[in-house]
C-alpha cells in the first residue's frame, strides 16, 4: 500500500493536446465571421494541465498519456519536462497528437473543441503503467481518454491503496465499477447536476463555482466552503485544471487545507492566459495565501 508523504506521489492519467487559442472581443454566432484580436498556440489537454498544476502545487508527478508522431509532439513533451513532471510513461503513436480549439472573449470566458488524436489511442495500461500507479498515492484522472482505460486504471489504484481522484470532465455517464472505485470526484456546478445521484456514492465530493468558490462534501455528511480569491479575471481556460492538480498536492494534509490551497490555485490561473502557462507555482500560492 502506498504511504503518505510530505511530498506526494501523483499519478496522473489522461490527455495532452496542443491549444490553439483565439481571443476576441466577443464569440461569434453560428454562420458569423469576426475578427480576432490574438492568437496563440499553447500546451493543454486536462491531464498534461492538471500533471503540471499537481507538480508545481508540492506533488513529485508521473504522467502517463500518448502523442503523437507529428509537429506537436516534441513541444509538449518539453512542456511537462520543463516543469519537473516524469514522462517516461509518455507513449509515441503514428497519427496526430491531439489538440483543442479555444476561443476567449474580452471577458475572460471560453468555449473549446477537443480533436482526441492520440489521446484517443490510449486504450490499455502496461505493467509498468500499472506499478507507477501502485505505488503512487494518488491516481488523478480525467474523461478525455477511453472511459475502459481510466477504468482499468481506478480498479488497479483501489487494490494497491492508492488514492482515486477523478475529474470526471467532459461529463458522461460513469459505469458503476469506476464509481466504485473513486475516492474522490471534482465537478463544476454544471457537471454536478449532470451527474446527480451518481456523486452520492462518492466519499468525498468537491463541486467548483467558478467565482463564487468552491463546496465540499464528505463522509458522515461533512460540508465545506471555500471562497475565491478575488483577482483580474484575463482568461478562465484551465483553472479547472489548477484547482484539481493542486487540490491532489494537497489532499494528504486534509480536505479543509486542500480546498484553500485549491482554490488559491485556481483562481491564479485565471491571471493569464493559456492553460499550462498560467498554472501556479507553490510559492505564488504561497504568498497569494498569505496576502488575503
Amino acid at each position: 500500500m502506498a504511504e503518505k508523504s510530505d511530498v506526494p506521489a501523483i499519478a496522473v492519467l489522461g490527455s495532452i493536446n496542443m491549444d490553439l487559442v483565439t481571443t476576441t472581443e466577443r464569440r461569434p454566432e453560428p454562420g458569423e465571421t469576426l475578427l480576432g484580436t490574438g492568437f496563440a498556440m499553447v500546451p493543454g489537454g486536462k491531464g498534461s494541465n492538471q500533471a503540471i498544476a499537481a507538480q508545481r502545487a508540492g506533488g513529485a508527478v508521473q504522467f502517463l498519456g500518448a502523442v503523437g508522431d507529428d509537429v506537436f509532439a516534441g513541444e509538449l513533451r518539453r512542456v511537462l519536462t520543463d516543469s519537473g513532471v516524469g514522462v517516461r510513461r509518455l507513449r509515441i503513436v503514428d497519427g496526430p497528437s491531439g489538440i483543442a480549439s479555444i476561443v476567449v472573449d474580452g471577458g475572460g470566458e471560453n468555449t473549446i473543441i477537443v480533436v482526441g488524436g492520440a489521446n484517443a489511442r490510449l486504450t490499455e495500461l502496461t505493467d509498468d503503467d500499472l506499478d507507477i500507479i501502485a505505488a503512487a498515492d494518488i491516481l488523478l484522472c480525467q474523461l478525455e481518454i477511453p472511459l475502459d482505460t481510466v477504468s482499468s486504471a481506478a480498479r488497479h489504484a483501489r487494490a494497491n491503496g492508492t488514492t482515486v481522484l477523478l475529474n470526471p470532465s467532459p461529463v458522461q455517464r460513469l459505469p458503476a465499477e469506476l464509481l466504485a472505485n473513486v475516492d474522490v470526484a471534482v465537478v463544476n456546478s454544471g457537471e454536478a447536476a449532470e451527474l446527480g445521484a451518481d456523486l452520492a456514492t462518492i466519499a468525498h465530493v468537491v463541486v467548483t463555482r467558478g467565482g463564487d468558490g468552491v463546496t465540499y462534501r464528505g463522509p458522515g455528511g461533512t460540508q465545506l466552503s471555500q471562497p475565491s480569491l478575488r483577482v483580474e479575471v484575463v482568461d478562465t481556460t484551465g483553472a479547472g485544471d489548477a484547482f484539481t492538480g493542486a487540490l491532489a498536492a494537497a489532499w494528504h494534509r486534509g480536505p479543509e487545507w486542500a480546498l484553500t490551497w485549491a482554490a488559491a490555485a485556481g483562481a491564479l490561473a485565471t491571471t493569464k492566459l493559456g492553460a499550462s502557462s498560467s498554472i501556479p507555482t507553490s510559492a505564488e500560492i504561497t504568498a497569494a495565501l498569505a496576502a488575503n
